[in-house]
């Protein structure tokens, strides 16, 4: 007699079809994380698990559960999934009738520098620019695009005659940050600002005695939990988009502000730049 082929059936791949296939087997607590997802996904699919979990009044830890109960990871992946059900609805217009996708960037770009200009601190910034200022090294850490930016930062301190290094590597990262000598700075970056390796190399640096600072997007994000001080950018991403373009320029301005606001504290270093720039000035034609 043939043997009859099981069917296997496959869970929904977004996460609005697998809250409605568990709904009914979901406890009190992940049901109610579940349907405020389900009602306010296009807030949700921007924000952090701290976020949500203070949004919703629960822990994190609720917030990985249901995420792993529905088939996921993480709560990364879980925002991947519910991003493709958001974004998959018809794209809104652009603003205006006739206006085109450059015109649509430069504008939202210009919108997120004035964002990030009103979040700006001058107190927390003069408090971090004093510590850099007198550090003996300042390590810088971020994955990704923010790593382009720690990148971009520790060139611009060098410039000034500090001591700057950045690792694209995060277990070299680890170990540079272990190995720093008292009075060292570390720079965390991260826009979402939940990003594990900036998290875990600033709570390294904190447990080191070091100052601490983080650049992010997200006031409630794993990343302010080992900050000395938080500098704020204003922008969002959307998960599954390749649009960083705002990210990256607001991160650049509040990096800048650290710069000017650096380089009043250290006359000295008006002379650096000299120096530095006459470094490479056989570098061109």
């Amino acid at each position: 007699m043939p043997t009859v082929p099981q069917t296997i059936s496959a869970p929904p791949a977004g996460v609005l079809g697998r809250i409605r296939l568990q709904a009914s087997a979901l406890s009190p607590s992940l049901k109610r994380v579940a349907e405020h997802v389900s009602h306010d996904a296009d807030t949700v699919m921007h924000q952090t698990i701290t976020e949500l979990a203070l949004h919703v009044g629960v822990g994190e830890a609720t917030i990985t559960r249901l995420c792993r109960k529905l088939g996921f990871a993480g709560f990364h992946a879980f925002k991947i999934a519910l991003a493709t059900d958001v974004l998959g609805r018809p794209a809104p217009p652009l603003s205006g009738p006739s206006e085109t996708h450059a015109q649509t960037l430069v504008r939202q770009c210009a919108q997120t520098l004035e964002d990030t200009a009103h979040l700006h601190d001058p107190a927390v910034m003069d408090v971090v620019a004093e510590a850099l200022a007198r550090a003996p090294r300042v390590d810088l850490t971020g994955q990704g695009n923010s790593g382009l930016l720690a990148q971009y930062f520790a060139h611009r301190l060098m410039r000034l005659g500090i001591t700057a290094v950045v690792h694209t590597d995060p277990h070299l990262a680890a170990v540079s940050i272990s190995a720093m000598p008292r009075g060292g700075v570390v720079i965390g970056l991260s826009g979402s600002g939940s990003t594990i390796d900036t998290v875990q190399h600033l709570k390294l640096a904190q447990q080191g005695g070091h100052f601490t600072v983080s650049i992010t997007h997200r006031a409630s994000s794993p990343v302010t939990r080992y900050a000395s001080a938080v500098l704020f950018a204003s922008t969002q991403e959307d998960p599954l988009t390749d649009n960083v373009l705002g990210t990256l320029t607001s991160q650049a301005l509040v990096l800048e502000m650290l710069y000017a606001a650096v380089l009043a504290r250290r006359p000295e270093s008006h002379a650096m730049l000299r120096v530095t720039a006459e470094s490479v000035v056989d570098k061109k034609y």
